[in-house]
């Protein structure tokens, strides 16, 4: 029986030497925010079981770095909208998204949240991004897990390169405009 391969921790770029290793703050804080997530569910359907799966054993999203899930917008930097937002709901989820304190981003799970899925109807809500902004969209009806951790890693390397700057860059602003939320 062959012995395990073992991975070592991701280095940063940097000068390194023997015990010690220098870079930039920017760069280790984003290692540290890209794997200590805290994420809000915001599940109103079937993607939010797929979601519990998941978070179950089997899939285990712990592992990801983000074991401890939020049920308060002010403690949570990653929003998880999954299955079928109404229209009514829309003020709501743009309310909890406005408590989230910066830097925040927006997981959109399942066809429902992504584009409105087969409720193509006059009280679904086609798409969350009419009412804020989505960072990775997670398409399917509804996703398998497998699926939800590969946005998940996409929303960690979002994190992980996001530079300290970008939240107060004109660009940012704009969009933070177009949305009609005050930044």
């Amino acid at each position: 029986m062959s012995a395990p391969t073992i991975s070592k921790a991701e280095v940063l770029e940097g000068y390194m030497g023997e015990g010690y290793q220098l870079t930039t703050v920017e760069k280790v804080l984003g290692l540290a925010r890209a794997n200590s997530i805290w994420p809000l569910p915001f599940a109103t359907s079937c993607c939010g079981i797929e979601f519990m799966a998941t978070m179950g054993a089997n899939y285990d999203l712990a592992r990801f770095g983000m074991e401890r899930l939020s049920f308060s917008p002010r403690q949570a930097d990653l929003l998880m909208v999954m299955g079928t937002i109404s229209k009514k709901m829309g003020p709501i989820l743009k309310q909890v998204y406005t408590q989230m304190a910066e830097p925040k981003w927006v997981l959109s799970v399942g066809a429902c949240a992504c584009s409105g899925g087969i409720f193509d109807t006059y009280s679904v809500l086609q798409g969350i991004d009419k009412v804020i902004p989505v960072d990775v969209y997670v398409p399917g009806c509804p996703p398998r897990p497998e699926q939800i951790i590969d946005g998940v890693l996409k929303i960690q390397e979002l994190v992980k390169h996001e530079t300290m700057r970008r939240r107060y860059s004109p660009e940012y602003q704009h969009l933070l405009d177009k949305y009609q939320i005050g930044g």
